[in-house]
């Protein structure tokens, strides 16, 4: 006999159908017999499922920008989770993590319950640090799955396209699965192929021997003519969760998209010390550091559990875009907005739909930050100015909060305040 959850998760079926073709609607933006409706289609496959096992934005930068006090409301784009789970370890926050991506919801639940049932830090440091042991498929088995609604479930006990079990992700080194994990590990093949090993930069005592070992094993990588080609082929960045429309944005006015991927790569090897930068072990060893002082997520600190546990009622995982989630708010209830980099793939009319609901949402000094591609804030020019006027925008600061952004991946990080 069926159970009550999964009676609710049937009836819920034709809803999470038509959130998933929003994420269709936010990238589908040319004819599908045409060029760039095919990478567009590609992507949309690509994106379906899990994309990010870890987030790749600095939750230090964002805890900087949005200064959280207690009581204050977040909802932030849920990506994988490691976020979230920063800010309310931060302070006592109300959290909502919202996403498109079901595989991202399924991630984000299940590190919820994690915190809720699992016996100790050390098995939850296992199960989302080290994320390779056998061991965590029976703590699965006897803390969590009890715990997940039946939708959640399901996907963990459910088979990929190859048919592994997606729970046992987490006995083969979770970091090294989703779309991203293949990324790297596409990166790292083709590295050796011309004779060079990122791990070798893992071996550096100090910031003069990052330098030294990039200049050797990677640099001349985005030297090599066929790689030049490859990296110009927006599909190629599809791994990274780059859609074709953020792509243009991307490559700026560089030559190659090869050239702004090396740039981007020198600041992840060389600008951060590898002690504090555990976005440097992910790219360059496809894992995190394991011994005890390793750099790691705020949320996968050994401080931060107690505080997660006992904060564990304030985070919401929700199914939905941002602007339908905001929508259904009532006015003046948020106090911060995290919108990662996704307004890179919106349309004019839809950063004007967020922007009008985030408008009519936030509290008189409510922060809104994210990320884009390129250098520059998208937002002047393409969302009203009857809209973007009620906002701040320090361009100098925000400048700064780029260049401390650990993960290097993006060309601007913005914060926006809402002046009321």
């Amino acid at each position: 006999m069926a159970s009550t959850q999964d009676v609710i998760a049937a009836e819920d079926a034709p809803l999470r159908r038509e959130r998933n073709q929003r994420l269709r609607q936010a990238v589908h933006r040319h004819k599908a017999t045409s060029r760039q409706g095919i990478q567009e289609r590609l992507f949309t496959l690509a994106f379906s499922g899990l994309v990010y096992p870890q987030i790749w934005e600095d939750p230090v930068v964002d805890l900087e920008a949005l200064s959280l006090k207690e009581g204050e409301s977040l909802v932030a784009i849920a990506s994988g989770g490691c976020n979230v789970l920063s800010y309310l370890a931060s302070a006592p926050v109300r959290v909502t993590a919202v996403d498109l991506n079901p595989a991202h919801v399924a991630l984000n639940k299940l590190k919820v319950a994690a915190i809720a049932h699992l016996p100790d830090y050390e098995t939850f440091r296992a199960f989302f640090a080290e994320a390779n042991r056998a061991e965590n498929l029976e703590a699965y088995s006897v803390f969590l799955r009890p715990h997940l609604d039946g939708v959640t479930r399901r996907y963990w006990d459910s088979r990929d396209r190859i048919g592994r079990r997606r729970i046992g992700y987490f006995r083969s080194n979770f970091y090294r699965h989703g779309l991203l994990g293949n990324f790297i590990a596409a990166g790292h093949i083709l590295a050796r192929l011309h004779g060079k090993n990122p791990r070798r930069l893992l071996v550096a005592r100090d910031r003069g021997e990052q330098r030294q070992i990039f200049e050797r094993e990677l640099a001349p990588l985005f030297k090599k003519r066929h790689i030049r080609w490859l990296l110009d082929k927006p599909s190629a960045l599809f791994g990274l969760g780059i859609p074709p429309s953020q792509f243009e944005a991307l490559k700026g006015k560089e030559a190659s998209m090869a050239d702004v991927l090396r740039q981007r790569l020198e600041r992840l090897a060389c600008d951060f010390d590898l002690k504090d930068n555990y976005f440097a072990w992910q790219a360059f060893g496809r894992r995190y550091a394991t011994n005890m002082r390793a750099p790691l997520p705020p949320y996968l600190q050994p401080d931060s559990f107690a505080k997660l546990r006992k904060r564990v009622e304030d985070i919401q995982v929700v199914h939905a875009s941002f602007t339908e989630h905001l929508a259904a708010q009532p006015a003046g209830s948020v106090d911060a907005y995290v919108l990662l980099d996704a307004q890179d793939w919106m349309t004019d009319s839809q950063l004007g739909a967020l922007w009008s609901e985030i408008a009519r949402t936030a509290k008189p000094g409510s922060r809104v930050i994210f990320r884009t591609a390129g250098e520059e804030t998208i937002l002047p020019g393409r969302v009203p100015d009857r809209i973007l006027s009620r906002f701040t925008y320090d361009r100098d600061r925000c400048r700064e909060m780029t260049a401390k952004d650990r993960s290097s991946i993006y060309g601007g990080f913005h914060l926006y305040t809402f002046a009321g």
